[in-house]
């Protein structure tokens, strides 16, 4: 059904069916005539509100669950109240302040990926979504630090000047004059090179015995090869936090849904084909409901808004997904600020 244009709604149906909105959206409950004429500036009776409830139903716009004598509304209902109907609320100063001081710490940059997927779910009650940027950093240099007689400490160093440090197993002693010398060897092969380049660079000297390195070094830079190749191929799509914030009291009167919501994020990869959707849109995105075949039997919605870097290149999307009640006006603002911060975060 196709919902007919906010314009073309009186004055009367459009303010009833906003309190509609809000109330379920707050509580997670269908709402009465009743609840709704004890709204300040409603100077309706039961009657005349149950008649515009009725003519919203006819529209589209709401639906009366056959346990209840309350209205809530559909997808398309949901979709016209949050594309013309909806005011925003900006974050707070307290929560800005709350999710830059998160990202502000230093660490690898998967940290500040989970950081924000755990901020978002905290912050919105559902659960937070981040998609891992696929672009690879172009890296600068990688140190070898023997930790003891059996391990060494990879220290990669890429372009932007992100650090990010890997235990390796060098499976026998190693002299330090070998740790420097695999160290020179492959940080002579990153210099402005992907992991992945660098890695098929190496490989091919090394199996071709075109390298000079001694037996031992060559095992180091094997080794080295080894763990950062299975460590790229391991990294997530998608980072998901905070999934039993969908397993609240709202839910436990509709545990098919939300069982059915929890399959959904364990298949990440349609997840992550639905925020790839969002790459191209300036602020937050919003697919609510059956709008999307893949919350089908769901029914849930997710909100969504690509991050840049420092030359405003997308280069991943996050978000929150949860029930449709999810709480718009406060999400959707929270979610593009987390953005903007992610994006200054990465450079």
């Amino acid at each position: 059904m196709t919902s007919p244009p906010i314009s073309e709604i009186t004055d009367r149906a459009r303010d009833i069916f906003r309190l509609v909105v809000e109330d379920y959206l707050t509580s997670g409950q269908p709402v009465g005539s009743k609840a709704l004429a004890q709204h300040d500036g409603i100077n309706l009776s039961p009657a005349s509100i149950r008649s515009v409830l009725s003519e919203l139903e006819q529209l589209g716009l709401l639906a009366a669950p056959h346990t209840s004598a309350g209205r809530m509304p559909t997808t398309h209902g949901l979709r016209m109240f949050v594309d013309g109907i909806m005011q925003v609320a900006e974050p707070s100063a307290e929560e800005r302040a709350a999710i830059e001081q998160q990202l502000a710490q230093p660490g690898p940059i998967e940290e500040a990926l989970e950081k924000t997927s755990s901020i978002l779910s905290d912050i919105s009650g559902a659960a937070g979504m981040v998609m891992v940027p696929k672009r690879e950093p172009r890296l600068a240099q990688m140190r070898l630090v023997s930790l003891d007689e059996r391990r060494a400490l990879a220290v990669l160093v890429g372009e932007d000047g992100q650090v990010e440090n890997r235990v390796l197993d060098i499976g026998s002693a190693a002299s330090v004059g070998s740790l420097e010398e695999a160290s020179n060897y492959i940080s002579a092969h990153l210099a402005g090179r992907t992991l992945a380049e660098s890695v098929a660079a190496m490989q091919h000297e090394i199996s071709s015995g075109k390298s000079a390195l001694d037996e031992a070094s060559a095992s180091l830079v094997e080794a080295g090869i080894a763990v950062w190749s299975e460590d790229t191929a391991k990294r997530p799509v998608l980072i998901v936090r905070g999934q039993a914030n969908l397993l609240d009291e709202s839910a436990l009167g509709d545990l098919d849904r939300v069982r059915q919501l929890l399959d959904d994020l364990e298949n990440k990869q349609s997840i992550a084909e639905l925020l790839e959707s969002a790459r191209e849109a300036q602020s937050a995105r919003i697919f609510i409901g059956s709008e999307n075949r893949l919350f089908a039997l769901s029914g849930s919605s997710v909100i969504a808004s690509p991050y840049r870097d420092r030359d405003g290149k997308v280069v991943g999307v996050l978000g929150v997904i949860g029930p449709t009640r999810l709480n718009y006006a406060r999400v959707v603002p929270i979610v593009d600020f987390t953005a903007r911060s992610l994006g200054k975060r990465i450079g």
